[in-house]
């Protein structure tokens, strides 16, 4: 999805909603707002809690495109207007309704905050369950509200597997693997304090130290040229490489999964066997 504008909004420009765009499926929408210069605060609003469907994906894309294209380069913020929810997942039956979803939507939302030309900081302010955290960790920096909301990758209870993809993106992410057994495995929950600590987040609180972030950091002149994408699709390889190449990760499992059965077999076989001499 492209964006083709005429000219860009000039820079100063501090309109207070500079654009929304609406999520068909809930009545929800994409609001930017410019509380600082050059800093685009994107607030998504998806009752009841923010669930991650091809329509939210589809807003998402355009939000950001309307950015890359229509605004001076600066800092992209997204956060939600859920106070509970930053997001609490995909919509599961959405999801199992559309078999060209993690292709043809959800993965390309990820390549985008991955690579994107701008710095990117997520705002978790409530639960970021499952695709919420995916989607918090593609960003280039999170802070957390201290007090509200968990963090978790619920597969593990759920009996789904992660998918190939976004555990390389949690492995290039995440900076202790023993951090990632204990998320992926157990299905762990973490709040705030807890994050930080992990390095999960980079800060705790709410806008006021977003932009404090930003400042220290000087991150509003960072995506002037082409250099900070570039740089994140190099980092970032291996996981974009995974991506790309789905389609073998499936044929690869089912692979694995005719293997296991057939050791199965075996170890089964020699269990039995195993009793047998055991009641002689």
């Amino acid at each position: 999805m492209s964006l083709k504008v005429a000219e860009k909004i000039p820079l100063g420009s501090r309109k207070a909603t500079p654009f929304t765009i609406p999520i068909s499926s809930t009545g929800g929408n994409f609001a930017c707002t410019i509380p600082a210069e050059q800093v685009y605060v994107l607030t998504f609003t998806s009752g009841p809690d923010n669930r991650v469907t091809i329509p939210f994906i589809k807003a998402f894309m355009l939000s950001l495109d309307i950015i890359e294209h229509k605004f001076p380069p600066g800092v992209v913020v997204t956060t939600s207007g859920i106070g509970k929810f930053y997001s609490n997942g995909y919509d599961l039956e959405h999801v199992s309704q559309h078999a060209d979803f993690f292709e043809g939507y959800s993965f390309p939302i990820l390549r985008r905050l991955l690579t994107y030309p701008m710095p990117t900081i997520a705002l978790i302010n409530g639960h970021a369950f499952g695709a919420g955290c995916f989607l918090a960790l593609a960003h280039d920096y999170r802070i957390q509200n201290p007090t509200r909301g968990f963090n978790c990758l619920p597969e593990i209870d759920m009996g789904v597997l992660i998918p190939t993809a976004v555990q390389a993106m949690f492995k290039q992410k995440m900076p202790n693997p023993t951090v990632f057994r204990d998320v992926a495995l157990e299905g762990r929950r973490f709040g705030g304090p807890e994050a930080l600590k992990m390095g999960w987040v980079d800060g705790l609180g709410g806008m006021e130290e977003v932009l404090q972030l930003v400042k220290e950091r000087k991150l509003t002149g960072r995506g002037a040229t082409s250099a900070w994408g570039g740089i994140k699709e190099d980092i970032y390889a291996e996981t974009l490489a995974a991506m790309d190449d789905n389609a073998a990760n499936g044929r690869w499992r089912d692979e694995i999964e005719r293997v296991k059965e057939g050791k199965n077999e075996v170890s089964r076989a020699s269990v039995e066997r195993w009793e047998k001499g055991a009641k002689l």
